[in-house]
């Protein structure tokens, strides 16, 4: 009988030395409760690394943040909130946790991202229905950022706030601006398989110290100013842990070699593919657009490719390779199916016909090795 092979993740968590110092001593100072110095410090580093404008609030995940987004924008039921239709459900189930409507929009091809086009002319269409949007989320998919010039004039022409969800994209830029900076309100995640982790962690970013303390209070289960426990607003705890934070310190240390390994990864798979016809690696369509690659994705072309996604994705797996279809867009999901959706197929077709490739910071040459041979003899 072989010995199993060791398992391929797609994106697994990549943790060293520092992280496990800073843990140790948040053992050592008995800094185990919910909120510690850690905390600040961690704050600090990506207020840091993002730029002085930036005012962060850790919390306990990116939903959490996207959540207090919505709050803090004044997001409530019967409101209608415009979202990328390409994402992760997670970006769209805090609009519902509001009571509000999500209103799904359609991607454009070089980006995967928010249309300007079809978000432009869906606003007119919701204001002539007397239902002028709250806010817009727009994603930075797969560590690519939208097109921030565009969709930021329309946000501002029509004068609704701009929420950048931007969870898988620390590390990345549009036009040297940092992703987590795109937006009039950012939100980050650290979760296990990200660019950086905390285990389960997220971000708020704000413009403001204002919305930053408004952001901790709510997380805090809005206690207000008193001896005993006062409320006087509906809070949560969604307060990002001191031993979390400690993790997320050693991360922030090694997040630009972390982006590094990343982007070398694509490069591995832009190499490796060079040649195959009918598949294409998705990249930053100009030098505006700077990406961590947080995943290497690729799109085949039905007519041409010699293999399907779905091919692929049960070669690798049988060989112990984890790899992903893209996101299926939400208007296509049960639970949001109800909802508005505007657009064409440029999602429906990604999702169709794309595949998520291996690429954590730890992959390994040997590991590599592995990735291009069975893709070698699937492509042939």
């Amino acid at each position: 009988m072989k010995p199993m092979k060791d398992r391929i993740y797609l994106s697994s968590p990549h943790i060293g030395n520092l992280e496990q110092q800073y843990v140790q001593e948040a053992f050592a100072t008995n800094w185990i409760a919910p909120l510690g110095p850690h905390v600040e410090a961690f704050e600090k580093s990506l207020e840091g690394y993002l730029g002085a404008n930036s005012k962060i609030a850790a919390l306990s995940s990116g939903t959490a943040a996207l959540h207090l987004a919505l709050i803090l924008l004044g997001v409530s039921k019967g409101d209608e909130v415009l979202c990328q239709s390409m994402t992760f459900s997670a970006s769209a189930n805090p609009i519902v946790y509001q009571g509000a409507t999500p209103i799904f929009i359609d991607s454009e091809a070089e980006t995967w991202n928010l249309c300007p086009e079809v978000l432009e002319s869906t606003i007119k269409d919701r204001i002539a229905q007397g239902e002028k949007p709250k806010a817009i989320i727009a994603v930075d998919l797969y560590g690519m950022p939208f097109q921030a010039d565009e969709i930021r004039f329309i946000a501002s022409k029509y004068q609704i706030p701009l929420i950048e969800d931007s969870a898988e994209a620390l590390g990345s830029s549009y036009k040297g601006q940092k992703c987590g900076t795109l937006g009039d309100l950012s939100i980050l995640s650290f979760n296990g398989n990200k660019i950086i982790t905390t285990s389960g962690g997220g971000a708020l970013v704000a413009r403001n110290s204002e919305f930053k303390e408004k952001a901790i209070f709510l997380a805090t289960q809005a206690r207000d100013q008193a001896p005993h426990y006062e409320h006087s607003h509906i809070g949560y705890n969604y307060r990002l842990s001191n031993v979390c934070a400690a993790i997320g310190r050693g991360q922030m240390e090694v997040l630009e070699e972390r982006v590094a390994q990343r982007r070398s990864n694509h490069q591995f798979y832009k190499k490796l593919l060079a040649g195959a016809e009918g598949i294409t690696v998705f990249s930053e369509p100009s030098g505006n657009f700077f990406s961590n690659h947080w995943l290497t994705c690729i799109l085949f072309d039905p007519k041409h490719s010699k293999a399907t996604p779905e091919a692929l994705r049960l070669a690798l797996d049988k060989d112990c390779i984890e790899s992903r279809p893209l996101w299926k867009p939400m208007h296509l999901q049960p639970v949001f199916k109800q909802y508005p959706y505007y657009g064409a197929s440029v999602a429906e077709n990604c999702f169709k016909n794309g595949l998520c490739l291996p690429s954590g910071s730890n992959l390994s040459d040997r590991e590599k090795e592995r990735i291009a041979l069975i893709i070698k003899q699937m492509l042939g």
